[in-house]
């Protein structure tokens, strides 16, 4: 019988989320009705061969790792070329190619900077700035840590209402205004303030994330998404994995189904 094998993502990517990521993990296997662990993510890794992998692993030695577990015919969500396509850089060249609803590089409102090589490890990889002046400061902070102009990614601060929203491969999609809910990793969410609760077409931005998704190739994903006070949306960020806090039962159910369809 194949062993379910859950990779809890390595504790440097998970910035004050750890607890949280681990939970998202044991609530889908504990409803798998098979046998399973959870491992914490690190170099070095094995697996065994009549294994279903699901992972939150970041690392480039798990991602080869999986590359090779994939090739051998294990099941793996999600697929490590997916996880590897959630760089910033690349979400933003997909958005922009296929017409997705991204915010302009440069505005009136300031700019966010982000290192979009990998996902965001601690509080200096996602910068605001208000101004030329501080942009420099943050640009200048970046190369100082090794990290190439390209690896940056420009994006306007947009004012209104941050919604995070929650996916999964078969339909699952859930919103909520993170504000309201206590979710926050380096309290940047705060800028935006708290939610005004602006109308927006909910059914558009479901089809904009899930075509996202499927341009990306990941089944299991998250992300946020700006709501201005004209009903205008754009998504902010897209990751793969997160850890479905506000909607921990009804997401791990999904993931269930998911894999068990496969």
């Amino acid at each position: 019988m194949n062993k379910l094998i859950a990779i809890q993502r390595h504790a440097s990517f998970s910035p004050n989320s750890v607890e949280r990521d681990r939970q998202i993990l044991e609530a889908v296997c504990q409803r798998s009705e098979m046998a399973y662990e959870i491992v914490q993510e690190r170099d070095g890794m094995t697996l065994p061969d009549s294994a279903i992998v699901l992972t939150m692993g970041r690392l480039d030695s798990t991602l080869d790792l999986l590359d090779d577990a994939t090739a051998r015919g294990t099941r793996v969500i999600n697929r490590s070329e997916a996880v590897r396509r959630c760089a910033r850089t690349t979400i933003q060249k997909l958005m922009h190619d296929n017409h997705l609803p991204v915010p302009p590089e440069s505005g009136s409102q300031g700019v966010w900077l982000k290192r979009g090589d990998r996902a965001a490890q601690e509080r200096e990889d996602v910068v605001f700035c208000v101004d030329a002046r501080e942009m420099a400061q943050a640009m200048a902070r970046f190369r100082e840590r090794g990290l190439q102009d390209t690896d940056i990614v420009h994006s306007a601060h947009v004012a209104g209402d941050l919604v995070k929203f929650y996916g999964v491969t078969g339909g699952f999609f859930y919103t909520c205004y993170p504000s309201e809910k206590g979710i926050s990793k380096f309290g940047d969410e705060a800028r935006n303030g708290d939610a005004m609760h602006y109308n927006y077409d909910r059914e558009a931005l479901r089809r904009d994330a899930f075509a996202l998704a499927q341009l990306v190739g990941i089944d299991v994903w998250g992300g946020d998404a700006i709501v201005t006070a004209r009903g205008d949306y754009y998504i902010i960020d897209f990751n793969d994995w997160p850890s479905f806090s506000p909607c921990r039962d009804a997401a791990a159910e999904a993931i269930v189904k998911l894999f068990k369809t496969l």
